[in-house]
């Protein structure tokens, strides 16, 4: 017991050195003001496990950002300078919590070798997946539905109808999200099955690192022995001959056994700069499904589904339109921003509405908005409701006639930077009364008037683009 005792008080002194490293590293690299608001609240924690780091956040939503944004970093990190590392714990303490009652969200690091007493193979078997990537939380349409039952058919036991899998798409597209669905559900399927994911990168270094240590044969031996294979962001291999050869061999003997690869890259096959011809035509011969970017109504439909997962938060439907609509790029910053919105509001005790995400996330929202004038406005809401833009602008009251100038002015306040005189000026020398009047009168009619939602919606998302 002394000595275990003796080892695990080493173990401690040895990682909170590398952590003291690690944070220094982390302030220079995310900047002052990510550090000071995310990682700077990060501690450590002592712990016995002479294998495990444990490091502690104040609360669950910056438990998950961290761990999203920075867990495997960190994995990566400590096993560097503390070899004798496996994995890295973040927890969830509030100030008055006692430790045996933490929440904790585990990161396992994929060594390359253990530590000599330990078989290298059974530590990637068990790649710790992502609770939160599910088939279930899979938002599905016609953009992502090909690669969506592609990957639900590679995740069926018995043989696999085909393999390897590659799913191609830009970033935050939801490629990981369906490689960890495919590793969970294959896992639930087939308890036994030996299953290894990892991003290209890390298969880079992990056979670096067994060619310095003379070792490749472990190496080779574990990733053969898989039965569902998973690489992530092909891509960074481009240009790497020794790793293009290495992986060369292995997906053959992998494909040879009758064993499933799922590989995943920004790009189609063909256009696959840098990788070689032969490691392209393999990927060819498989099933090949692209993930298209998310239209505004599915960027809708993921915040929704989303929000049931929290069940105690209440964000109103103009916030989920305003994320949806300027938030294009891609899947993962729409969610980044409303976990922040979220956590924003609970730490602050703050109700969400237009003005607090303006706040919170104008800069993001100012970064990414599609610069939409007035002009282009009228035009559009004219065209909708077959009008001559110049009624728009005239003394005509006629419903026909007010109801379409209420949108466009509405729709005016909402997608311009103008102040309300300068859009009541464009709509014919009103005053800005009037152009209040209209888009609190809009705002009504969205929650009670269908046909003028409707109107909004579509005219939203072509002016938006």
């Amino acid at each position: 017991m002394a000595g275990a005792r003796a080892v695990g008080v080493t173990n401690i002194s040895e990682v909170g050195r590398a952590w003291a490293r690690i944070r220094n590293g982390l302030r220079d690299s995310a900047g002052g003001r990510l550090f000071d608001q995310w990682l700077k609240p990060m501690t450590l924690i002592e712990t016995d496990e002479a294998d495990t780091v444990r490091l502690a956040l104040p609360s669950a939503f910056m438990t998950n950002w961290v761990r999203n944004n920075y867990g495997e970093r960190l994995g990566h990190e400590f096993r560097a300078l503390v070899p004798g590392v496996l994995h890295v714990v973040i927890e969830t303490v509030s100030a008055a919590a006692s430790l045996p009652s933490v929440k904790a969200e585990v990161v396992s690091i994929e060594p390359s070798r253990a530590a000599a007493s330990t078989p290298a193979a059974p530590l990637a078997a068990r790649p710790a997946f992502d609770p939160r990537f599910t088939f279930d939380r899979f938002v599905v349409d016609a953009s992502n539905r090909v690669a969506a039952n592609a990957a639900r058919a590679l995740a069926e036991p018995g043989t696999p109808r085909f393999t390897p899998l590659f799913l191609y798409g830009g970033t935050g597209m939801g490629k990981t999200h369906l490689m960890h669905a495919i590793g969970a559900a294959y896992l639930a399927a087939v308890p036994d099955a030996t299953v290894i994911m990892m991003s290209a990168e890390r298969f880079m270094f992990e056979f670096v690192q067994a060619m310095r240590a003379r070792d490749t044969f472990s190496f080779k031996a574990r990733l053969r022995s898989a039965d569902l294979l998973m690489i992530d962001d092909l891509h960074f291999i481009a240009g790497k001959d020794a790793t293009q050869e290495e992986f060369f061999y292995t997906i053959n003997e992998v494909m040879a056994a009758g064993k499933r690869i799922v590989v995943t890259a920004d790009r189609a096959p063909q256009n696959l700069d840098g990788v070689e011809a032969r490691i392209v035509s393999r990927f060819a011969s498989g099933f090949v499904a692209d993930i298209k970017p998310a239209d505004l109504t599915l960027r809708r439909a993921i915040l929704d589904r989303k929000l049931v997962d929290l069940p105690d938060v209440q964000v109103p439907d103009d916030v989920l339109e305003l994320l949806a609509a300027r938030l294009s790029n891609n899947i993962r910053e729409l969610e980044g921003a409303l976990n922040r919105l979220v956590a924003y509001a609970q730490l602050t005790d703050v109700a969400i509405d237009l003005d607090f995400a303006h706040a919170t996330l104008g800069e993001l929202l100012r970064g990414v908005q599609k610069r939409v004038t007035i002009d282009e406005i009228q035009r559009a809401v004219s065209a909708y409701f077959d009008l001559k833009p110049i009624e728009l602008i005239s003394a005509r009251r006629a419903r026909v006639v007010a109801r379409p100038r209420q949108i466009a002015m509405y729709l005016a306040k909402r997608l311009t930077t103008r102040s309300l005189p300068e859009i009541g000026r464009k709509f014919g020398g009103r005053d800005h009364s009037t152009v209040i009047h209209a888009v609190r009168r809009i705002e009504q009619l969205r929650d009670s008037d269908g046909d003028v939602d409707t109107a909004v919606r579509r005219l939203l998302r072509d002016l938006e683009g």
